[in-house]
């Protein structure tokens, strides 16, 4: 005989199949029977009557369901926005944890030091949960970088950069460079619970880079090359940029040694009429809008399609970057992204 699961019905169908099946029990048919007649196991007849044995008003009535959550609670809630202020704040290293990352037991390991008490990292995962925190993939950021001196480039350098442009009739540039690799992280990709899914790429490593520079009105220029980043090189690119400009360029760019060699230098100042070079303050990628370009190159080439040899990498590169400047609002739309709004026309 076939019988119902009961636990894929509705509680509100549960509650009412069970009071059916005790008042039928009750109005004298065998146990066996009535699971014959509602087509349930005997057992399930005989736990509805255990309960129906167990007093109260309602006792075919079946408790909410999902998991039941402890109202005890270990911390208080002014204990609860001290530590949740201090995950927010500060990294473990800087409390002199042993942990590079917060998580349920760096949290657990500061809860037990500052108030002497010992939560589980199930307790612990509850709390983060409360709290409005998730897991997640930090974003890198060199320990040398100055918030204060990123605040004064955009509240007061950038500022004069831009009206001294304007006053020279001068574009701005944001100028980077970046390299493609064949083994670079493809992304993700769906497959079942407990059996990874595999790509297949290239066994073979190599490498391409790109020296790239955008201005907030989508303006792109950019050069793909197999070597790589020399002065030389660099000059070069410099010497094709103020060409591709057809005014002066003054081009805002980070420390690279190439950047601040020598004979880039030399080279600058015999060109003072049409390039001026600006340096962004130490360690801040996240002033620069051409590393979003960066980001967006990557997951459009290598990360979409692996290649398979060098020359097919150079050449998605160069189709992508190409495509970008047929496209000059998608690179103006760049800077909107809130770290570098600042440069925005």
């Amino acid at each position: 005989m076939r019988h119902t699961d009961t636990r894929r019905l509705s509680q509100k169908t549960q509650d009412e199949l069970r009071q059916r099946g005790v008042e039928m029990v009750r109005g004298g048919m065998r146990q066996a029977a009535v699971a014959r007649a509602l087509q349930v196991r005997p057992a399930t007849v005989c736990l509805w009557m255990k309960m129906s044995r167990s007093g109260g008003p309602t006792p075919c009535t079946s408790r909410p369901r999902g998991a039941r959550v402890s109202v005890r609670k270990a911390l208080k809630p002014w204990q609860e926005a001290a530590i949740c202020r201090t995950v927010m704040g500060k990294e473990p290293r800087q409390l002199r944890l042993p942990f590079a990352l917060w998580t349920r037991d760096s949290v657990a390991e500061l809860i037990r030091q500052r108030y002497g008490i010992s939560v589980s990292r199930w307790a612990v995962g509850k709390y983060l949960r409360r709290w409005g925190f998730t897991p997640q993939v930090p974003a890198k950021r060199a320990f040398q970088r100055d918030p204060e001196q990123g605040r004064i480039w955009r509240e007061v350098v950038f500022p004069v950069i831009k009206a001294q442009a304007k006053a020279e009739k001068a574009e701005i540039w944001f100028q980077d460079e970046t390299g493609i690799r064949s083994d670079d992280q493809i992304g993700r990709t769906y497959g079942k619970r407990g059996q990874t899914p595999t790509v297949q790429v290239s066994g073979r490593r190599f490498s391409c880079n790109v020296i790239s520079a955008i201005t907030a009105r989508g303006q792109l220029a950019f050069t793909v090359v197999k070597e790589n980043l020399r002065v030389p090189l660099f000059i070069h690119f410099l010497r094709r940029l103020i060409e591709h400009a057809g005014r002066k360029v003054y081009l805002v760019l980070d420390g690279h040694p190439v950047h601040r060699a020598k004979q880039v230098r030399l080279w600058a100042n015999e060109h003072a009429d049409r390039i001026q070079l600006i340096f962004l303050p130490p360690y801040s990628p996240e002033l620069n809008p051409d590393e979003l370009l960066n980001h967006d190159l990557k997951a459009n080439t290598v990360r979409r399609r692996p290649p398979a040899h060098q020359n097919e990498m150079i050449a998605q590169a160069r189709a992508h970057l190409r495509k970008r400047q047929r496209q000059p609002h998608k690179v103006a739309a760049l800077f909107r992204e809130k770290h570098v709004a600042y440069a925005a026309a």
